[in-house]
């Protein structure tokens, strides 16, 4: 099973990720770990990618893509895999099916974490407190809340139309979102 867990920065997207791959097996690709590994090796994109994500930009697709690519080649046993923070826009999901398709894979389900803008300002400004991530930054945060809300909100019709997407309130406690995720995924 692949799934999406979508939402905008600081909706718990990892957070449901983790459990999942905790109870369920799968793979998690999150592209903020691998962005942030890449930028920690001091590689030449990761320098790059650096600049747009303290800017509050969006990675461009095709460091994304292939950044996503390499990571499924690199588990092929496994039984699938979440994508955390990906596609961020109609271009990546569409090379998103690219990918599945030539490794002979669908993707199940879209996840949808529901939130409220303000509530995410306040999540983020805690986890900055807490974590110091300088994506973090509650004043980067909000530009990368309006890059979400502009760029990668059309893509809730987009797997509406592919009759994949599900919704749950992420203002729930993160044990309540789990369930409600978990009764999705069972076919509850």
């Amino acid at each position: 099973m692949n799934l999406v867990v979508f939402g905008p920065p600081g909706a718990g997207k990892g957070t449901q990720a983790k459990r999942l791959v905790d109870d369920r097996g799968f793979v998690q690709l999150s592209t903020g770990e691998m962005l942030r590994s890449e930028i920690s090796s001091g590689s030449i994109i990761g320098s790059q990618v650096e600049e747009l994500i303290q800017a509050g930009d969006l990675v461009p697709d095709e460091i994304v893509c292939a950044l996503i690519e390499k990571n499924i080649s690199a588990n092929p046993q496994a039984t699938g895999f979440i994508f955390d923070g990906f596609p961020r826009t109609i271009a990546q999901a569409d090379a998103l099916d690219r990918v599945l398709v030539e490794k002979e894979m669908h993707l199940d389900k879209v996840i949808r974490l529901v939130v409220d803008d303000q509530a995410l300002v306040t999540r983020i400004t805690k986890r900055f407190e807490e974590e110091g991530r300088k994506d973090d930054n509650p004043e980067t945060f909000q530009v990368r809340l309006a890059a979400y809300n502009e760029q990668t909100a059309p893509l809730l019709p987009y797997y509406a139309a592919k009759g994949l997407l599900n919704e749950v309130d992420g203002m729930a406690n993160i044990d309540e979102v789990a369930l409600v995720i978990a009764g999705m995924l069972d076919g509850v």
